[in-house]
This record gives structure tokens, C-alpha cells and sequence, in this order.
């Protein structure tokens, strides 16, 4: 087939450059602010190619979650080999994954990976609701976790996974040796659950001194889905070549301007703006 425009023949045998092709693990969020929706949306703003992996299906809103029906197992496992069979992906993230079999399921087929992953080690939604099943942490720290280039906790998810309290900054770089000794290649503990005037993330590579990134902490109910949208942008970073710290940076960048361009939606707490780099005027 062959499509005449203006003065340009296009032809189906044309080769095109693609963009990167970013894979989510994640589940699906009714109300379009976290879990998959969001993630696709992040990637397709950062110029990618967003494909994805449901794992759960909730009924959620601003206001809380109502339900989840976690998939089976083996068709999660499907959908991933369908994936990996035929889309060259590019880099990956892991979202809500539920259950310790589904974790060991994934685990399996990543375990030959030759693509960027980062886990976001989601265990509890904004509301509240518990989103991985308390005999499933055991499991993905031992081993979803050693396959991860970056890992995103929140303090709560942090002092899950290393057992220790983490009371203010003082605490962090003992958070950060813990976590990196679980196996992962990286950490970055996300700051939105501590004190203070400045939101501070703190990142951590193996063998690099601990690099943090600041921003202004804005007073904003629309925080919907904040963790799902920057593991989605780092993930975009990564697979457009970029190195972690750059990825993080970027990613960092766009989550803070998400927040601070978002718009009413919804009666709770509401969604952060992914869209704002095409819809603020001043980006």
C-alpha cells in the first residue's frame, strides 16, 4: 500500500525509526490516575512506545479503592511472553503485582532479561488499601528484587522491606546500604513521606556517593498515582539510553511539574497532570 501526501510517495516498506518500546507490569486503575493508565500515558508524553502487562483489575477512584481481582497467574505469564515474543522492549517496570506466586512467575521470565528494570514496590495505595499480600514481601525481596536495576519505595515501602524504622534523613544512608543488599543495582527512596520545606529524594548506585534531588514541597492534593508516574518516566529515561541518574533527574523533573500543573478531578485525592508538558503553555 502506498499513501500519496503532497509530494511524498510513503510506502508500508519504508523503513521509520521507532521509539522506545516501554513495558509496564502493572495493574489497572479504574479511575485513570495510577496503575497502567498511568504509566501509559507518561510514556507516550516522554516520546515512547508503551506496552503493557495487567496483573489486577481494581475498582478505585480518588477517594479509595472498592475492589481488586487479581488475574490468574498463568495468563499475567501469557501476556508477558506475548510481549517479549515480538516487541523489542527497551526497558520495563513493575508496578502492583499482588501475590508472592505471580512475583515468582515474573521473576521467571525476567530472569534472562537484557533490558533495564525498575520495581516499584507497590504495598499500599494512597488510601490505604493494601495492594501486595503480606506472605508476598518475603518473595519480592528474594527474588524480584536481585533482578532490578532501580528500586522506588516510598519510607513506608523502605521500612517494610529492610525491617528498620526510618525516622528522618539520619536514617537514610543505613535504608539505602539495606536495600542495596537485598541485590538490587539501585535505590532511590522517594521523600514524600517525610518533614520539611524541600521534597528530597535520595538516590543510591552501587559503589557511587548517595545523590539527592530537591524540589520545593508543594501543597497539593493531587498526588494520585505519583509513585506509578515517576517509576514510568525513569523507565522512559532508561530506555532512551539515558544513565540512572539522568533518568532519575528527568523523571524527578516531570513528576514535580505534574503536580504542580494538575487540575480538579475527581472528589478526593486527585491525579497528577502527566499531560502537562503538551497542555502548560509555559513547558
Amino acid at each position: 500500500m502506498q499513501i500519496q501526501k503532497k509530494n511524498h510517495v510513503l510506502s508500508d516498506a519504508t523503513p521509520r525509526p521507532h521509539p522506545p518500546c516501554i513495558l509496564t507490569i502493572a495493574g489497572s486503575d479504574s479511575s485513570g490516575g495510577a496503575g497502567i493508565q498511568a504509566d501509559l500515558k507518561t510514556f507516550t508524553v516522554l516520546r515512547c512506545y508503551g506496552a503493557s502487562v495487567l496483573t489486577a483489575i481494581t475498582a478505585q477512584n480518588t477517594q479509595g479503592v472498592q475492589d481488586i481481582a487479581p488475574l490468574p497467574e498463568p495468563f499475567v505469564a501469557r501476556q508477558l511472553q506475548s510481549v517479549l515474543e515480538d516487541l523489542p522492549v527497551a526497558a520495563a517496570k513493575t508496578g502492583m503485582l499482588f501475590s508472592a506466586p505471580l512475583i515468582r512467575v515474573l521473576a521467571g521470565q525476567l530472569a534472562t532479561k537484557t533490558f533495564p528494570l525498575v520495581v516499584d514496590p507497590v504495598c499500599v495505595s494512597k488510601s490505604g488499601h493494601s495492594l501486595l499480600l503480606p506472605e508476598a514481601v518475603e518473595t519480592l525481596k528474594s527474588v524480584l528484587l536481585p533482578l532490578a536495576d532501580l528500586v522506588t519505595p516510598n519510607r513506608p515501602e523502605a521500612e517494610l522491606l529492610t525491617g528498620m524504622d526510618i525516622v528522618g534523613e539520619e536514617d537514610v544512608p543505613r535504608a539505602l546500604e539495606l536495600m542495596l543488599n537485598l541485590g538490587c543495582k539501585a535505590v532511590l527512596l522517594k521523600g514524600g513521606h517525610f518533614e520539611g520545606e524541600k521534597l528530597v529524594d535520595w538516590l543510591a548506585v552501587k559503589d557511587r556517593p548517595i545523590r539527592k534531588f530537591e524540589h520545593a514541597r508543594l501543597a497539593s492534593r493531587h498526588t494520585h498515582g505519583t509513585g506509578c508516574t515517576l517509576s514510568a518516566a525513569i523507565a522512559a529515561g532508561l530506555g532512551q539510553g539515558l544513565e540512572m541518574e539522568q533518568a532519575v533527574e528527568q523523571a524527578v523533573d516531570y513528576l514535580h511539574a505534574a503536580i504542580r500543573t494538575a487540575y480538579p478531578m475527581g472528589r478526593g485525592v486527585g491525579p497528577v497532570n502527566h499531560l502537562h508538558p503538551w497542555l502548560d503553555p509555559a513547558q
